[in-house]
């Protein structure tokens, strides 16, 4: 009996993230996929982060999750090497640029972030996760740790990364490989009318919004998260 082919897949973190972001998904789709987690610490530009990630990945090609930052880095590989995507996972991102506040924004947490680093990962810490999850020592402890151990200087070189980063929006519709969209219902960093809005443009894309959820899906509702990426895998499978 031939064995079963499983596809690649390369999953790609957002800002002040490390490969924790994706643990359940690394244990939880083991049985149905390859796994590899892309490293967006060194680059200082999308379109370079976009570059490294494809000159080391694993594989020629492969199926693409991106988280926030990370699906800023996906949208990019998409230009660069669209026929290297098999499929295609954004979750908890946009495919804009920055609103005039959102600039602003960024512009003081770099600044303060020279002062108090801590301090401003606590504060985007409660931006980033639903209100019912702050209470949760671990999963609060486990962001923490991950945007301390990436450190001040890459937190600052991902911001002005994402600050320079171009509006992906045109190239949406250029998009043909399967694409899932994921949604934290409650998202209040990227809302979810900037998915539905994507999954507008991108053709045949699926939404799946998250319940109980804010920005980090993966690790706030991982159950749900791998449910969603298991059923996409498995069709990336079958057309692999």
């Amino acid at each position: 009996m031939l064995s079963r082919q499983f596809p690649h897949i390369v999953m790609l973190p957002g800002l002040a993230n490390d490969a924790r972001l994706w643990q359940h998904q690394l244990a939880g789709l083991t049985d149905i996929a390859h796994v590899w987690i892309g490293d967006l610490t060194t680059a200082d530009t999308i379109t370079a982060m976009a570059t490294s990630v494809l000159e080391s990945a694993p594989v020629d090609k492969f199926a693409l999750a991106g988280m926030s930052m990370g699906g800023y880095v996906a949208l990019e590989i998409m230009r660069q090497a669209p026929e290297r995507i098999l499929a295609l996972a954004l979750l908890d991102t946009s495919a804009r640029t920055d609103t005039p506040t959102a600039l602003e924004n960024r512009r003081t947490a770099i600044e303060r972030a020279e002062i108090d680093f801590q301090a401003v990962v606590n504060e985007l810490i409660a931006k980033q996760i639903h209100p019912s999850h702050l209470e949760d020592q671990f999963l609060v402890g486990l962001i923490s740790d991950m945007a301390m151990s990436i450190g001040k200087d890459t937190f600052i070189r991902q911001q002005k990364a994402i600050s320079n980063r171009i509006d992906s929006s045109p190239f949406l519709p250029l998009i043909k490989c399967p694409t899932l969209v994921i949604c934290g219902r409650d998202d209040a960093i990227t809302p979810l009318g900037l998915h539905q809005e994507m999954v507008s443009a991108i053709p045949d894309a699926g939404l799946v919004i998250i319940d109980d959820c804010g920005h980090l899906s993966p690790i706030e509702q991982p159950t749900q998260v791998n449910e969603a990426l298991s059923k996409w895998l498995l069709d990336v499978e079958l057309k692999a």
